[in-house]
């Protein structure tokens, strides 16, 4: 028996009666783990500093971050309204309310060897929903990924957690298809999360793969915004292109305006003097100076530092940028694309040919998004955020957060992986019909005795 398979029965086993923990017990858990994260804080965070040349405070902001999410479903479960209890009394009495799914497998990030890895989002959800987790650490941060895994096994119960280490292509896809497996967390490339889903599709059972893939989060910066303070708002894109080396799937990696010479100057100048940096591992440093290379032989390659995770800045017009669909790829690192429209016309162009993005964000004036409304209006159907005057890099970890959007940014729009909202990815409706009050569910019986929000007879009812 393998480590995949021993895993997956040992998940399928625990399965029914963690599954059927109450709320607060399994809130109790997720406390304990981040309590367990934080006792060993000092060496998680160094052996990630070691693994991933991430500063220090960066880790830390990571770590905190972990423990925070983890505390916020605690809080989500405990109270106990996310299950959306409905009750109808008719003909027949229907009740019904969301159940975890079963075993979920999750893929540790590259980018995050905390938030998004071992003990990161995916994890606490599906935890906090009632699924055994299996994750699949990832071989950039292997130290990282066992000492997080240890806090998780120190607390759940057996057969709940399990880590695996094998690396490569073929141990992942062994993960998805075992069929004892119900649904898949996932973060990192296109072509990572695709052959995942592609493995899910293919079982005798398909089952849901819930990929964020990455994007290139388009920025437009309308005409009176940019002549008010084009200067302030290159600065920001400048940090935000730059910061963390560009490896974040939030990094604003496409820049619309209508062309203004001095801020495409000081945004140049301001990437020309950011020194260049480690990035996370030798492959991701290979693909982006691969993708740079690329896109300058399409575009204007404004401004490049030379060496590993050298920033760039790339200029081009609207259509050439139409022409060429390869522009409107990702290339993971401190890289950004400037496409000067000369219409609005061609702005609102190029919004329609977007492809799924986690964000985009508009730049305007006071009282200037009315006279876009027809460009808000498409690129709401294009991301699952849309920041106004600010910048996307980083992802505030809170209830109503969406960290989604549109395929390819992910495989299915309608989720999140970060917010509350993450764990409604690994659960589902059951209906009792007719029941009798003793067998069902403490959401369900008719005193709702946890004091939970129903819905009851097509009515909100608080407890």
């Amino acid at each position: 028996m393998n480590d995949v398979d021993r895993f997956a029965r040992a998940a399928a086993s625990a399965f029914p009666s963690y599954g059927h923990l109450t709320g607060h017990r399994r809130g109790e858990l997720l406390r304990a783990i981040a309590g367990r994260l934080e006792a060993n804080g000092e060496a998680i965070i160094e052996s990630a500093r070691q693994e991933t040349s991430l500063g220090l405070p960066r880790l830390q902001g990571e770590l905190a971050r972990t423990c925070n999410q983890l505390r916020m479903f605690a809080a989500l479960i405990e109270e106990g309204s996310w299950v959306s209890a409905r009750i109808d009394h008719g003909k027949v009495d229907v009740r019904s309310m969301l159940r975890p799914i079963g075993p979920v497998a999750v893929f540790g990030a590259s980018n995050f060897p905390l938030a998004f890895s071992v003990a990161g989002g995916d994890t606490a959800s599906a935890l906090a929903a009632g699924c055994p987790v299996i994750v699949k650490a990832h071989p950039a941060h292997p130290r990282t990924s066992a000492l997080a895994g240890q806090a998780i096994a120190e607390v759940v119960p057996e057969g709940v957690f399990g880590l695996l280490f094998e690396e490569g292509y073929e141990a992942g896809i062994e993960l998805v298809k075992h069929p004892l497996i119900k649904a898949v967390g996932f973060t990192g490339s296109l072509r990572g999360g695709r052959a995942l889903m592609d493995a899910a599709a293919s079982r005798a059972e398909p089952i849901p793969v819930f990929a964020e893939m990455g994007s290139i989060n388009p920025v437009f910066i309308l005409p009176r915004a940019m002549q008010e303070r084009g200067a302030e708002i290159a600065a920001g894109l400048h940090t935000s292109v730059t910061l963390g080396v560009g490896q974040f799937c939030t990094n604003p990696g496409l820049v619309l305006t209508t062309g203004n010479e001095e801020f495409a100057g000081e945004l140049a100048t301001r990437i020309a003097a950011t020194p260049a940096a480690t990035m996370l591992t030798p492959a991701i440093a290979g693909a982006y100076r691969a993708g740079v290379e690329s896109f300058a032989s399409i575009a204007n390659r404004r401004a490049f530092v030379d060496g590993e995770g050298g920033a760039a800045l790339f200029t081009t017009n609207a259509e050439n940028f139409l022409a060429h669909p390869e522009l409107m790829h990702e290339n993971f690192g401190p890289s950004t694309l400037v496409v000067e429209c000369d219409s609005r016309a061609r702005m609102i162009e190029i919004a329609r040919a977007l492809e799924g993005q986690l964000t985009v964000t508009i730049h305007a004036a006071e009282g200037e998004i009315d006279e876009y409304r027809d460009l808000l209006e498409i690129l709401e159907t294009k991301a699952g955020r849309i920041v106004f005057n600010g910048y996307p890099t980083g992802v505030e970890v809170v209830p109503a957060m969406v960290h989604g959007g549109p395929y390819p940014a992910t495989s299915d729009g309608r989720s999140t992986s970060v917010g509350t909202r993450a764990i409604e990815r690994f659960a589902r409706p059951v209906a009792w019909q007719n029941a009798p009050d003793a067998v069902l569910p403490d959401e369900l019986k008719e005193s709702n005795p946890l004091g939970i929000l129903r819905m009851v007879d097509g009515h909100i009812k608080p407890g």
